[in-house]
């Protein structure tokens, strides 16, 4: 598996609209895209930076894995979202490579990308997702 490149940085919140005026500000750029993403049970909203993006991700409900991480951890880095070529391939690498996989197939994601996550027990402690655009 070689990425491409990081997508996106997913930062984990309380309140999107209370904090994406800060990120504008912070960012001198608009959030782009604001979406729910119903299946993963939360609200996620977008700002470019370059070729990367902040993913913001707000909890639609407590007992999902981002009202649970928020719960457990507070707000903050939520996960790093890395652009690969041939998810389902750099899947079977990562597993062979020993990496515990969260989803073993690819599922839709936030903007139409196939994505998948690598547990962090496997990965030094970092959330990973793996992203791929089959659109590109």
């Amino acid at each position: 598996m070689k990425p491409t490149h990081i997508e996106h940085i997913g930062i984990a919140v309380n309140s999107l609209a209370e904090v994406i005026p800060y990120y504008e500000r912070i960012l001198g750029t608009a959030c782009y895209a604001i979406e729910e993403v119903a299946d993963q049970r939360v609200k996620t909203a977008f700002f470019k930076v370059g070729q990367t993006k902040i993913e913001l991700l707000e909890s639609t409900d407590p007992e999902g894995p981002v009202g649970k991480f928020i719960e457990k951890k507070g707000e903050g880095i939520h996960h790093i979202a890395f652009a690969v070529n041939g998810l389902e391939q750099a899947l079977e690498e990562v597993k062979e490579g020993g990496i515990r996989l969260i989803d073993e197939k690819p599922r839709m994601g936030a903007e139409g990308l196939h994505i998948a996550f690598l547990h962090p027990k496997s990965t030094f402690g970092v959330l990973t997702e793996l992203c791929e655009d089959k659109n590109k």
